[in-house]
């Protein structure tokens, strides 16, 4: 898709999970101060200490469990984090329980280290959440890493905390390695909320927490990411990453302090300007007559555009070549059905309303070409 729209001229772009928005004021003077005072070497393979303690205290903070810092490794981009995990947990043969559809690089890392990924199907008519039953139903003696994305990429909505207590019984049940990705966790709608799963009664032992600062204070381009969990579990995993990648970049992780330790008003901008997309967005698509989960956290809203009469991977085609508008089919991450795709909140208001209008363009053409037939 990306290849396609780099051949046309004009196109708008709600595809990748990369904030429009600029990183505020006083982080990028962060990492414009620490260049100017010398910050281009490595650091601590597994992150600068003051930047460690920052996390320590954001994450206990927003009601997780208290790590120390030497059980926290930075890495550069939660990404690389979660195959340095992989690297670590997974033989070949293991079983890595993840939510259908669910964020691409977890098949990518199942795949990197021979596990078997196990996929739960989930369904527009329970909103695609996860639950404790749908878990139990795919557990094996195999099973030993299960993901939990919340709030959920690619759909955008919340696991009810209540729920993800009832799933974490489960894990402790069947004595499974909990990942929780709550890299969205501070953007969340409607009065819901992302329950921190280490924080939990019994999973501190058995949660590896995954984060980082790109999504709630648009850094992506800094690349700072990071993990935390059992004692027993980090200096293998702090090896691995060190021989990946040596240490995070040195002026991202002093921008990340500066956003872990400054003001948080930022966050809360950041979190209404995409409530705002996310309004404007839903209403377009219920005039279109295109049906979505409910959006309760992130910033996508995925959405069932084979309800124009076509699979999900055409309709994304037509409206980026006939439309000029870049959205990613369900199927690229793990969808079973082609009915769906992911529509980021990465464009103002004024950038939706417009990619709507050239959207209701396409869909019109469908459904004339479809009526005629």
């Amino acid at each position: 898709m990306m290849d396609i729209a780099a051949e046309l001229p004009g196109v708008i772009k709600l595809g990748r999970g990369d904030p429009d928005l600029d990183t505020p004021e006083h982080i990028v003077r962060a990492g414009q101060d620490a260049l100017a005072g010398g910050a281009t070497h490595y650091t601590h393979p597994m992150g600068m200490l003051e930047l460690r303690q920052a996390i320590s205290d954001d994450i206990a903070t927003h009601g997780g469990a208290r790590y120390a810092p030497e059980h926290i490794v930075v890495t550069p981009g939660g990404q690389q984090a979660m195959f340095i995990i992989a690297l670590g947990l997974l033989d070949a043969g293991d079983e890595l329980l993840l939510a259908c559809p669910g964020y691409n690089p977890y098949i990518q890392a199942a795949e990197l280290t021979e596990a078997k990924l196990v996929q739960i199907r989930m369904s527009l008519e329970t909103n695609f959440t996860l639950t404790a039953e749908m878990v139990r139903a795919h557990v094996t003696p195999r099973s030993k890493v299960l993901v939990l994305i919340n709030p959920a990429n690619p759909t955008g909505t919340v696991i009810p905390p209540e729920e993800v207590e009832r799933i974490c019984r489960v894990a402790i049940e069947h004595d499974l390695i909990v990942v929780s990705d709550e890299i969205y966790a501070r953007l969340t709608y409607d009065g819901h909320r992302a329950q921190p799963v280490a924080a939990l009664p019994g999973m501190r032992e058995r949660t590896i927490t995954l984060s980082g600062v790109s999504k709630a204070y648009a850094m992506t381009g800094w690349r700072v990411g990071y993990f935390a969990g059992p004692a027993d579990l980090m200096p293998a995993l702090a090896e691995i990453h060190h021989g990946l990648a040596i240490s995070t970049s040195a002026v991202g992780q002093h921008a990340a302090i500066a956003a872990l330790t400054g003001p948080q008003d930022c966050v809360e901008r950041i979190r209404r300007t995409f409530d705002a997309r996310r309004r404007v967005l839903c209403d377009g698509l219920d005039q279109l007559g295109i049906s979505y989960a409910k959006p309760q956290g992130a910033f996508y809203v995925y959405a069932r555009v084979a309800d124009v009469g076509i699979p999900a991977t055409d309709f994304c085609e037509r409206l980026l070549t006939e439309g000029r508008v870049m959205i990613f089919p369900g199927r690229i991450y793990g969808d079973y059905t082609d009915d769906f795709a992911r529509i980021s909140l990465t464009q103002s208001v004024e950038g939706i309303e417009e990619c709507l209008r050239r959207m209701s363009g396409v869909v019109a053409a469908i459904r004339s070409e479809r009526a005629a037939s």
